[in-house]
């Protein structure tokens, strides 16, 4: 396995590490095709988002450097790129001289079915609730163990992914993925002020869906309003877009929408 630590291959990192001790930083997890990351400027652009609201002090252009040359290495892949705090002694004040840790691990591609973007996947209705928490909401910080207690809720094939809401009930996302809805010809997707992570492709499903002229809202969604939703699908950015076919007893089709923006999807991670 591929990893450098602070730009330099290496197999570990301190165990005095604040991203150990305290998940004090943040993290993408990043596609690799020929030898390039994939959506970088979006990445990158999350990343910097996080380490401003968490006051880490890293330097986003050797971040950037080691990116690309990291990606290089790996050829084809998954880069998973971790920032954090640094080294600090025991107690959760941060050290005044902290410098920022960055991790770069490889992995091969995911060998995801066929199926999922064919013809559809199943939610799991997962009982495990993201708590509320603004300060946090939207970024993909290193504490995810909402989304291991969640994804520890089953162990079939038949549930590709599982869908989550947060403490109040409102629907947020999957648990390693954004979702979208589409009603009356409107793509809209929960609003994230409360919690969740805002996936970069989300972020760019949105733009693109406004370029071409398709309405767009980001708001509230209730689990009603989800069951009545015309098409439903989920997103990230590995995988692209999934059509969601069914939570539960109810069903949905795989609409027209969906797949524009699958392949939408598609054309951006093969280029």
């Amino acid at each position: 396995m591929l990893s450098w630590v602070d730009g330099r291959p290496a197999e570990a990192a301190s165990v005095t590490d604040r991203g150990l001790a305290y998940g004090d930083g943040l993290f993408e997890t990043i596609g690799v095709k020929r030898g390039r990351p994939q959506l970088l400027e979006r990445h990158l652009a999350r990343l910097a988002e996080g380490c401003t609201r968490l006051a880490i002090p890293a330097d986003l252009t050797l971040i950037r450097a080691e990116l690309l040359a990291f990606s290089a290495e790996v050829g084809e892949g998954v880069a998973k790129l971790i920032v954090t705090r640094g080294e600090g002694l025991r107690g959760y004040a941060s050290p005044a001289d902290a410098k920022a840790r960055r991790v770069l691990l490889a992995s091969s591609f995911p060998a995801y079915p066929a199926v999922n973007a064919e013809q559809g996947i199943r939610l799991f209705p997962c009982v495990t609730r993201l708590a509320e928490q603004p300060l946090l909401a939207g970024l993909k910080h290193l504490n995810r163990l909402e989304q291991v207690l969640a994804r520890s809720e089953w162990h079939d094939s038949e549930h590709a992914e599982g869908l989550m809401l947060d403490v109040s009930g409102r629907v947020i996302e999957g648990v390693y993925s954004n979702l979208f809805m589409v009603r009356d010809g409107r793509l809209i997707t929960p609003e994230l002020s409360r919690s969740g992570v805002a996936g970069v492709m989300r972020a760019e499903l949105l733009a693109r869906a406004e370029g071409l002229g398709i309405p767009v809202a980001i708001e509230a969604v209730s689990q009603a309003q989800l069951l009545a939703a015309d098409e439903v699908f989920v997103c990230n950015s590995l995988y692209g877009v999934w059509p969601v076919c069914a939570l539960q007893a109810h069903h949905w089709p795989v609409g027209p929408l969906t797949r524009k923006l699958q392949r939408l999807a598609r054309d951006l991670l093969d280029c």
